[in-house]
C-alpha cells in the first residue's frame, strides 16, 4: 500500500461537521435510553409529531393518462383523448418511471483498453488539479439536475404533489437506475450503476438507504471523470470496471468509499441513529492509522457529495426527512455511533494528492482478467 502518512500535513479541521458534533456531544457517552418520539425532536426539544397518517397532497391540477395534458381539478374529461383525468398522485408512481440517467464524459478518444503501460503512465504523472475537480463534480450535478428536469416534463410530474420518499427516489433516478429488492438482510446496496432498495422497509430507512447507496454511485463517478479527463478518453465501461475493481478490491479504498457514503447519509438522518456497521466490518482489516487516514479522504469526498445532494435537499426537504423519521422510528437512539465520526478534512492541495494515491496505485495493481469480468456486468 502506498505511503499515505505523507498526507498528514494536508489534514485540517472540518469545523461546520464538528459544530455539529458538539451539538449532542454530552449524549455520546451516555448509555442509550428510551425517548418517546413523538415528544422530542432530533435536538431534544419538545415538540408533538403525529405517527398516524400523513396529511393528504393538495389536490390543484388532474392530468390525462394519455396525452399527459395538464387540466384545473374541477375538469373530469380530456376532450382530445376521451379519458378520465387523474389526479398526479393517482398516475404511476415514481417507482415505475423510466428516466434517462446517463452522465456522460465526453473526451477525444474511446478506448477499450485503457490499462496500457502509456495510460498507466499518465495516471501517475497525475497532470491534474483541484479546479477540474470541482469542474467535473459541477457537470457531475449538472447532468443530473437536467436529467430530473426532463423526467418532471416528461412524466408531467406535480413535484410538490409528492411525498418525501418519491422526491428523494426521482432525484436518485436522476443520477442512477433504482431497482427493489425482497430478500436478504441488506437495506439496499450499489452495484453495477444500479441502486438496490428493499422496499420492505419504513420509509425513512428507504430514504437513507438511497442517500448512501447514491453517494456511492457518485464518488465512483468523481473517480471516473477524473481518470477520463487525464486519459482524455470517453467514459465507457471500460473506465468504469477499471475504478469498481479500485475501490473495491482494496481494504483501504472501501473504507475510504464507506465512510464517505455513511457520513453522508448521516447528514440527513436525526442524531442518534446514524448506523456504521458496514464502516465498522471493513476497518478490522486496517491499522488505526490507516483507517484515520481513510476517514479524513472519505470525510472530503463527503463534503463534496453534501453539497451536491443538499442543491435538491434543501432545508425544507431535510425537515421532512427528519419528520418521516420520527414517525417511523421506535427504536431508542444511539449517541456512542456518533464517536466514528471524523472531523478533519484535506486541503486542496491534499486531497489531489490523495486521489493521485487512489488511482496511481489503483491502476498499477488491477487485475486485468477481473476488470473483464466487471466489463461483463454493464
Amino acid at each position: 500500500m502506498s505511503d499515505y502518512s505523507q498526507l498528514d500535513k494536508y489534514v485540517e479541521p472540518d469545523l461546520e461537521k464538528q459544530a455539529l458534533i458538539d451539538d449532542v456531544r454530552p449524549m455520546m457517552n451516555l448509555e442509550s435510553s428510551y425517548i418517546e418520539m413523538n415528544d422530542y425532536d432530533f435536538k431534544g426539544n419538545y415538540v408533538k409529531y403525529d405517527h398516524c397518517l400523513e396529511a393528504p397532497a393538495i389536490k390543484s391540477i388532474k392530468i390525462c393518462p394519455k396525452c399527459k395534458k395538464r387540466f384545473d381539478a374541477v375538469e373530469n374529461f380530456c376532450p382530445d383523448c376521451l379519458v378520465t383525468l387523474k389526479y398526479p398522485q393517482d398516475m404511476d408512481s415514481i417507482k415505475g418511471i423510466e428516466i434517462n440517467s446517463k452522465i456522460e464524459f465526453k473526451g477525444s478518444g474511446d478506448s477499450s483498453n485503457i490499462l496500457t503501460k502509456d495510460n498507466i503512465e499518465l495516471i501517475c504523472n497525475f497532470d491534474f488539479t483541484i479546479d477540474d475537480f470541482n469542474d467535473i463534480v459541477h457537470s457531475v450535478k449538472a447532468q443530473g439536475f437536467r436529467n430530473l428536469d426532463n423526467a418532471i416534463k416528461d412524466n408531467s410530474i406535480d413535484l410538490d404533489s409528492l411525498n418525501i420518499l418519491d422526491k428523494v427516489l426521482l432525484f436518485a433516478k436522476a443520477f442512477v437506475s433504482v431497482e427493489y429488492k425482497s430478500y436478504g438482510e441488506d437495506l439496499g446496496y450499489f452495484q453495477f450503476n444500479k441502486i438496490y432498495v428493499d422496499d420492505r422497509q419504513r420509509k425513512s430507512l428507504q430514504i437513507t438507504t438511497l442517500i448512501h447507496e447514491l453517494s456511492h454511485f457518485l464518488l465512483k463517478e468523481f473517480l471516473v471523470h477524473t481518470t477520463c479527463k487525464i486519459l482524455d478518453v470517453n467514459k465507457n465501461r471500460h473506465v468504469e470496471a477499471v475504478i469498481i475493481y479500485i475501490l473495491s478490491n482494496s481494504s483501504f479504498n472501501s473504507l475510504i468509499d464507506e465512510y464517505a457514503a455513511h457520513n453522508v447519509e448521516g447528514r440527513f438522518t436525526i442524531f442518534g441513529y446514524q448506523d456504521y456497521s458496514s464502516f465498522t466490518a471493513i476497518q478490522k482489516d486496517l491499522d488505526s492509522e490507516h483507517v484515520d487516514i481513510a476517514k479524513t479522504i472519505g470525510n472530503t469526498f463527503a463534503i463534496y457529495i453534501k453539497e451536491l445532494l443538499e442543491g435538491f435537499l434543501d432545508w425544507d426537504l431535510r425537515e421532512d426527512i427528519k419528520t418521516q423519521f420520527l414517525k417511523d422510528t421506535i427504536e431508542s437512539p444511539d449517541y456512542r455511533q456518533l464517536q466514528l465520526e471524523n472531523c478533519n478534512k484535506l486541503s486542496d492541495e491534499g486531497f489531489i494528492k490523495a486521489i493521485w494515491l487512489i488511482l496511481s496505485e489503483g491502476f498499477q495493481n488491477c487485475n486485468i482478467e477481473v476488470v473483464k469480468r466487471y466489463m461483463e456486468e454493464f
